[in-house]
């Protein structure tokens, strides 16, 4: 997590978005640099789509091994929710934001299920969108 916040940390700077960091004492089975380029994409999406605010990374006290990514965005509405990790998915804010090619939140989906973890997005228009990465892994048996 750190060194995802560590190559965005510019964009924070550049674009004043406040940061609350809350480091977790995880030891998660995984593999690194995937897991790290899930971060950087949920990071970015975020950046981009908080004009001004904070985004807040910490470990959710309700569940065990899950980790907040919470923005103060324009947040995703209802009706695009169910959609977001389908390939090519944009959605309003997407349609409305150029730059959004929808493979972001796809990639993120399979590289996730790929690493037996889960992720789950929550967003309200105009109040922000929280994304909860579930680090826990299914004990896989040796074949």
């Amino acid at each position: 997590v750190r060194q995802a916040v560590r190559n965005y940390a510019k964009e924070f700077i550049r674009r004043k978005i406040g940061l609350d960091f809350l480091p977790t004492a995880y030891q998660v089975l995984t593999d690194e640099k995937w897991l790290v380029f899930v971060i950087e994409q949920l990071l970015s999406n975020a950046l981009k789509y908080t004009k001004a605010g904070k985004i807040s990374i910490y470990p959710d006290e309700s569940r065990p091994m899950t980790l907040v990514i919470e923005d103060t965005g324009v947040g995703i509405g209802q009706e695009d929710l169910p959609r977001v990790f389908e390939c090519g998915f944009t959605g309003l804010n997407g349609r409305t934001d150029k730059r959004s090619t929808g493979i972001g939140l796809y990639l993120c989906r399979k590289i996730i299920n790929r690493l037996n973890h889960t992720i789950i997005i929550e967003s309200s228009v105009g109040e922000g969108t929280i994304i909860r990465i579930g680090l826990d892994h299914v004990d896989l048996a040796v074949e």
